[in-house]
């Protein structure tokens, strides 16, 4: 595929620019992959599993590499005082020395690589950088089906009713109005979809199956994770997931205050309908009917 080879070139330019195939990255002693860790590690330490999640990378090349830096005395690995069984990384005065010299040389090079750019050059470089920086964050955001009483999803509907009762008049409490609990987004009754990013939920979405629609609830995205399209691919998952059960429509209901997800309905070919529930919340309903072939 075109699109494929594209982003393969792509790779291949930036590996080969900012020397990630060096043994020594940045003309120190150490490969790209024990520096990008003493960077993530950072001056306020970090627990290893969340280094793992983060970096996406397994225990055991994880375990090495953590090794390789405590024998250059970069770096320590602690048990916890309040749970032994987590292990935190933190760095040693020479490991902040050494990541402050990585900085020092991470400014050098991308200096390096503007310097031969006209303005415009640069200008547009910095754009495209940042655009590519959002979109390959977005690749990786993972979304899965996922039983509502799991952690991550209460993390979520807490976030959600937090946020819904900063910016409602009146404040908002999840009990009232139309059910919505886990029974209701547990199959066969519905389903809830949990995005996790670096190993932590970022967004959520349930729904509802009725007969002859499905009723999308509960959407919500982390405000880090806004300008990644996450909340358009919650609607086109929940949109999947009804044509999967068979049903042709969906529908929802929505608050005024919720610009932005009024102006994501009816740009994703929602339009509004009179209202179907009794919900106090909502006051704008829309429904979409679905195409069988997506």
């Amino acid at each position: 595929m075109d699109e494929v080879a594209a982003v393969r070139r792509f790779h291949r330019a930036v590996v080969r620019r900012v020397g990630a195939l060096e043994e020594g990255y940045l003309g120190r002693d150490r490969p790209l992959g024990q520096a990008r860790l003493l960077w993530e590690i950072g001056p306020e330490g970090a627990e290893v599993r969340e280094l793992r999640a983060r970096l996406g990378l397994d225990s055991g090349y994880l375990s090495r590499m953590l090794r390789a830096l405590e024998a250059a005395g970069l770096v320590a690995v602690e048990a916890e005082e309040a749970d032994a069984r987590v292990r935190r990384a933190r760095l040693t005065a020479a490991g902040r020395a050494e990541r402050a010299e990585l900085d020092r040389r991470s400014d050098a090079l991308a200096a390096s690589i503007l310097e031969p750019l006209n303005p415009r050059q640069r200008d547009r470089l910095v754009a495209a950088t940042a655009e590519v920086e959002r979109l390959l964050v977005a690749s990786t955001v993972r979304v899965a089906v996922t039983p509502p009483t799991r952690p991550e999803a209460q993390e979520c509907l807490r976030a959600y009713a937090a946020e819904l009762a900063e910016r409602f008049d009146g404040g908002f409490d999840p009990t009232v109005g139309p059910a919505a609990g886990a029974a209701e987004f547990t199959p066969p009754e519905g389903e809830f979809l949990v995005a996790m990013l670096d190993g932590g939920p970022v967004g959520c979405v349930g729904v509802r199956f009725h007969p002859d629609v499905a009723e999308v609830k509960r959407m919500w995205v982390a405000p880090a994770a806004r300008g990644l399209g996450l909340a358009r691919r919650l609607l086109a998952e929940i949109e999947e997931r009804a044509r999967v059960h068979g049903l042709r429509a969906t529908r929802l209901d929505t608050n005024a205050t919720l610009v932005e997800a009024i102006a994501l309905y009816r740009s994703a070919g929602y339009r509004a309908v009179p209202p179907f529930n009794d919900n106090p919340y909502a006051q704008h309903w829309f429904a979409k009917d679905l195409d069988p072939a997506g």
